[in-house]
């Protein structure tokens, strides 16, 4: 469940939430996803739309394996290197591409780093998951 209290500044984005309540169960961490397929290739090199919709894509690869859905994230860390305002338009319109009407509103981070862990990453995504008890 999300919550924006009134007595909190709503999102600047229908991306996020203030507040996300995980129900009672376990939690599965995703590693940061940077943009690199299942054959461990690079995508998109110096292309920050492309990095980051293969970061998505990893992320509901994630999630198809967890046999959980995008409204079951409840945190997400977007790091983008180098970033620019004009750019988290560029990056949130690539995870629109690849989770369309589902986009994972949960409470999110999107920071602008220095560098990642290879200097041909762009963008790097991780996330927190809620998942039934009966798991």
């Amino acid at each position: 469940m999300n919550l924006n209290p009134p007595t909190m500044a709503q999102p600047i984005m229908p991306v996020y939430a203030q507040i996300s309540i995980a129900p009672a169960g376990a939690l599965a961490f995703i590693a940061g996803q940077v943009a690199v397929d299942r054959e461990g290739q690079l995508v998109g090199q110096n292309d920050y739309r492309l990095q980051a919709a293969q970061c998505f894509r990893n992320i509901a690869a994630a999630l198809e394996a967890l046999d959980a859905k995008p409204s079951q994230m409840v945190r997400m860390t977007i790091n983008v290197v180098r970033h620019r305002d004009e750019l988290a338009s560029v990056i949130f319109e690539a995870g629109r591409e690849v989770f369309q009407d589902e986009w994972p509103v949960c409470a999110s981070i999107f920071l602008g780093v220095e560098a990642l862990g290879h200097s041909d990453w762009l963008v790097e995504i991780d996330g927190i998951v809620s998942l039934p008890a009966s798991r």
